[in-house]
């Protein structure tokens, strides 16, 4: 019902609002006029289009509006507004203007499910490791003294449903789902508020298998095919461009080739732009220490820090997903030594590999460069939820949370 008023709402001020200030301005009949009743219908098409995915995409953790809905907005009345072209419809450019200004304002309010739960009183059953869930800053969680269902009308209940829970508890759940009032386990809901996946054990993802989404392979790999094609046309000469000015700089190769390990945990070639300086290879402990990026490294060269602050040294792995060895989403492969590392220290970490490895992923955009265990033991975390939410829309989300990324430089190192 609240959907159902939001779309209303939207609509009669981005579509009818301006047809009917066209009636008041003295336009006779502007509702049977076929030049704004096809720019009508083309708004209202984009609107609805961009509220819906936009629903889609702010359903997933860390999102908002203004950063994710509006760009999806002005897609879907730019898409609007070629198809007009392309199929020579007649239509109204200012009301079409108008449309998408105040539509894209609508996209910057726009609140789904995360921040609407962040809004909602939370009562936690105070048994098991749910109890961990208090630790959460700026999340309304309280807990019950006793078990009878919250009198808030508002009320969600929030426990661990595999803690050995009092009998009296447990009625108490069974109570609520039939009462009406929302039950989560803990678990579910700290992924949804963080985005991350801590896997204690291997259990299965919200399809019921350790496979992701398998239906959703083909599409991606379809995506990547024309994707990295169109990218690798439009970006040659600027790619060319920085070949050029790597070679100036010390007169040495402009690219990095590396073996990392790719899908299945079958290693691969990985071409990058040259960032450092040339450097005799090593083994062991030092080939894991030369294989870690420092603050302000020496090694950078001049090129280097704008190629990286920008990540245009990953441009070369356009070919990588061209060639099938990547996606241009996913987790981000690492050097052969510090992978070895990372398992011998790392419980499951062999099973980011169930996905190829991408130019840009969920752990990039939310958390940056890492170095310690530590960092990349949260770092992994974050593969772990894209693996198991593994889907188009949240490939959407970090699309565009890169964009955001790379013209802010954040997490480029």
């Amino acid at each position: 019902m609240i959907s159902v008023i939001r779309y209303g709402v939207a609509w009669t001020v981005v579509v009818f609002a301006p047809m009917f200030a066209f009636l008041m301005s003295g336009y006779e009949e502007p509702f049977a006029d076929p030049t704004l009743r096809a720019t009508a219908i083309a708004a209202t098409s984009a609107l609805l289009a961009g509220l819906y995915l936009a629903g889609r995409v702010l359903d997933l953790p860390g999102t908002r509006g203004t950063v994710h809905g509006v760009p999806i907005m002005l897609m879907s009345f730019m898409i609007a507004a070629l198809v007009l072209f392309f199929f020579r419809i007649e239509y109204s450019r200012v009301m079409l203007f108008y449309s998408g200004a105040t539509a894209t304002l609508i996209a910057t309010q726009l609140r789904w499910s995360n921040r609407t739960m962040r809004r909602q009183p939370f009562y936690l059953v105070p048994f098991g490791k749910a109890l961990g869930m208090e630790e959460m800053k700026g999340f309304p969680i309280r807990r019950l003294q006793k078990p009878d269902i919250p009198a808030d009308r508002a009320a969600n209940i929030v426990a661990d449903f595999r803690a050995d829970l009092p009998d009296e508890w447990e009625r108490l759940l069974a109570r609520a789902s039939l009462a009406g009032v929302p039950v989560y386990h803990y678990k579910q809901l700290t992924e949804s508020i963080t985005g991350q996946v801590k896997i204690e054990h291997l259990s299965e993802n919200s399809l019921g298998s350790l496979i992701p989404n398998r239906s959703y392979t083909p599409i991606k790999r379809l995506i990547d095919l024309i994707g990295s094609a169109v990218l690798i046309v439009l970006l040659a000469p600027a790619m060319a461009l920085l070949a050029v000015m790597i070679w100036l700089e010390d007169r040495d190769s402009p690219f990095f080739i590396q073996h990392r390990t790719g899908f299945g945990g079958h290693p691969f070639r990985m071409y990058k732009f040259r960032s450092m300086t040339n450097r005799a290879a090593t083994t062991g402990d030092a080939a894991r220490e030369d294989a870690i990026t420092q603050a302000e490294d020496a090694r950078v060269t001049r090129i280097g820090k704008f190629i990286r602050k920008y990540r245009f040294d990953e441009l070369p792995q356009l070919f990588n997903v061209l060639k099938g060895e990547m996606s241009l989403i996913g987790p981000r492969p690492e050097a052969n030594a510090l992978a070895r590392w990372y398992e011998d220290n790392l419980a499951f970490y062999s099973y980011r590999n169930i996905v190829k490895p991408g130019l840009t992923g969920w752990a990039q955009v939310n958390q940056g460069h890492v170095a310690t265990l530590e960092d990349i033991d949260v770092k992994l975390q974050y593969d772990f939820y894209y693996i198991k939410y593994f889907s188009f829309w949240l490939d959407v989300l970090i699309v565009m949370r890169t964009i955001h990324t790379v013209m802010t430089g954040f997490g480029s190192k």
